[in-house]
């Protein structure tokens, strides 16, 4: 099985995983000890547990062909549904969100385990109607069925991931074979879609987001409102980039992390990194996850079938979204949203989901090899 998998992307995930246990290690140990009178390992420990799961769920997802899914795929939508909408009623709240259920020392947030089944069911789906790409209602009846699940997570509010399901949706809706005539059609479609969605926001001034989401549209010069909640978090994180300069302060000697940056470890774990390694490992950080997201899409474009195919791109645009979005919110580019950074952010719930899709990935990858290899036995 090890020769059969992409090592690249194997070696470089493990070490980002590894290199996460550490930085969370170092960027929650002063709130844990300071804000909740916890060990200083608290999160730590948190995180390595849920790595440990996430573990033995890779290797059970990366020996489980992809074809056995097949039965699985309306269940496993159908019952994450469920869930989302028992969240409504009997969900835990933190952070303005009730996206969460607490399962004693643990709160588990289904949302994250969202995105993993929305890939499984699209990539089964539109396997099974192969041969019906050229109807419009067919290929767009699942797109609409994430939408009304992207629905139920941001009711929670959770907008941010909300977002991604249904970006996530519409990159593998557009990695499908289709022709450019029923491509044309869906790009106008969906043109018209975001011009009214972006009219009701103007219209409306956003009157149906609450305060602190319409807070985070006001990204641009943070420092001059430093006293506001609009530009405090942000503000703390362009000084975390500053202090880091290009070598950085030394590894725990962040001080931003002294309850300056509010739950640094979570989404504002790469602005830590910056100030305590510095702008050159920042960097290598980024070029570190862009060659994962290469060897995700070129598992994707190799796949022996488009069962495999979807799923690979399924999980590039997981992983991709996450870092794009993280990385736009914490530089000040755009809006903040508290999407997590892929491998190095706290989160229990997305370094398993995480590693259930790096499963599936390379579960693809195995496949591929397999078929590649049975077709040079053939020509001999």
């Amino acid at each position: 099985m090890l020769k059969k998998i992409d090592k690249p992307l194997l070696i470089i995930s493990f070490a980002l995983f590894v290199f996460g246990l550490i930085m969370i290690l170092s960027a929650s140990s002063m709130e844990s000890y300071m804000r909740y009178d916890a060990s200083p390992y608290h999160y730590f420990i948190r995180q390595a547990i849920f790595l440990g799961v996430g573990f033995v769920a890779f290797i059970f997802v990366i020996f489980f062909p992809t074809k056995n899914y097949k039965p699985l795929a309306n269940i496993l939508i159908i019952i994450i549904s469920l869930i989302l909408f028992a969240l409504t009623l009997w969900g835990y709240s933190a952070n303005s969100a009730q996206s969460w259920f607490s399962i004693g020392p643990f709160n588990i947030q289904p949302s994250e385990f969202t995105k993993v089944i929305i890939i499984i069911y699209l990539a089964i789906y539109y396997e099974k109607h192969k041969n019906e790409l050229d109807n419009p209602w067919i290929l767009i009846k699942p797109i609409l069925f994430c939408v009304v699940i992207a629905a139920l997570v941001a009711i929670q509010p959770d907008l941010g991931t909300a977002g991604i399901v249904v970006l996530m949706s519409l990159i593998i809706f557009y990695s499908l074979p289709m022709s450019k005539k029923a491509k044309s059609t869906f790009n106008k479609l969906f043109l018209v879609i975001i011009l009214v969605f972006l009219a009701v926001l103007v219209t409306t001034k956003g009157s149906f987001l609450k305060d602190y989401q319409l807070q985070r549209f006001n990204f641009l010069d943070p420092c001059d409102r430093y006293q506001e909640e609009s530009g405090y978090q942000l503000c703390n994180s362009f000084i975390a980039f500053k202090n880091g300069g290009l070598t950085g302060q030394g590894v725990g000697e962040s001080t931003q992390k002294y309850l300056y940056l509010p739950e640094s470890y979570t989404d504002f774990i790469f602005p830590i990194i910056v100030e305590e390694w510095g702008l050159i490992v920042g960097i290598l950080i980024i070029v570190l996850l862009f060659v994962v997201l290469y060897r995700l899409l070129k598992i994707a474009t190799h796949a022996p079938n488009i069962r495999c195919s979807l799923i690979a791109y399924g999980v590039f645009s997981y992983v991709f979204l996450h870092i794009a979005i993280n990385l736009i919110g914490v530089m000040g580019l755009g809006p903040l949203t508290g999407v997590p950074l892929p491998f190095l952010s706290y989160g229990g719930s997305y370094a398993l989901s995480l590693c259930i899709a790096l499963g599936l990935a390379q579960r693809v990858a195995i496949e591929s090899n397999i078929v590649k290899k049975s077709k040079k036995l053939k020509k001999k």
